[in-house]
């Protein structure tokens, strides 16, 4: 499986300008010959969270209507990253996931919110695992500081997850964290883990990517940068079973003393 792993700088505010460019680098990963596209964090808007009333996606309209096109049209599965969107009355960090028919197969709001990015003062938070399937491959998805939650990649996996997606606007003053907690994320799962960090500045904090691909022993497939780029990198899925009857973690689990 062929990974576009897309690292790019924001505009923050702008959602037309980001629409526009988020367009041209899910082409261009499709022409690299990319199965599958993965998105940061908020990409449409940023953490301009004071004005979304009049830059969110209402609904999610927008975003669904672009993702399912560029998957049908290039035959790519899409794994959005997150954008914010108007849902009700209510602001939300959502990721939408589109397989090669241009089918919406996943919507996940992002279940923990980060007070330091205020995220807690103007969004809601959601309630709901989001696994879904590509290739008939069981995968999951969260966003950014659901990272800090080992009990939620946990659930994902011992629902099948074999992919764990992680985008993200996580800061460079705390990039280590970033780093330490994919890694151990993927050895404790052993499953795969695709965290895409944005890169640039907003008014509050600067990004500097290191986006990573994490193999489900803890081996780093592919680590970026600070600059925006497209990198391909190829898995084999095959690799997780083999890891997980190498050593039978979820086998020796015993859940009743954990609670």
């Amino acid at each position: 499986m062929k990974i576009a792993c897309v690292q790019l700088d924001i505009a923050f505010g702008e959602p037309k300008e980001n629409f526009k460019k988020v367009e041209r680098k899910i082409r261009e990963a499709a022409e690299k010959g990319a199965e599958m596209v993965v998105l940061p964090e908020m990409w449409n808007t940023a953490y301009d969270l004071p004005r979304l009333e009049d830059i969110a996606d209402k609904e999610g309209s927008e975003t669904k209507s672009l993702l399912s096109k560029l998957a049908k049209e290039l035959h790519i599965h899409i794994v959005g990253g997150s954008v914010s969107t108007k849902k009700g009355n209510g602001f939300y960090n959502t990721m939408y996931v589109a397989n090669t028919q241009g089918e919406i197969v996943a919507e996940y709001d992002k279940a923990h919110l980060f007070k330091l990015m205020d995220e807690h003062v103007y969004l809601e938070a959601g309630n709901e695992k989001n696994i879904f399937a590509l290739n008939d491959v069981q995968m999951g998805g969260v966003i950014c500081y659901d990272l800090r939650f080992p009990e939620w990649f946990r659930a994902l996996s011992l629902n099948g997850a074999k992919i764990i997606f992680v985008p993200a606007q996580w800061p460079d003053k705390r990039i280590d964290h970033w780093k330490i907690l994919l890694q151990a994320r993927a050895i404790e799962n052993q499953c795969f883990i695709v965290g895409i960090n944005r890169v640039g500045e907003d008014p509050n904090n600067s990004f500097n990517g290191n986006s990573m691909v994490i193999g489900p022993w803890g081996e780093l497939l592919w680590t970026g940068d600070n600059e925006e780029t497209i990198e391909i990198v190829e898995i084999e899925i095959e690799e997780v079973e083999k890891v997980r009857q190498r050593i039978s973690v979820f086998q020796d689990r015993r859940e009743k003393l954990y609670m």
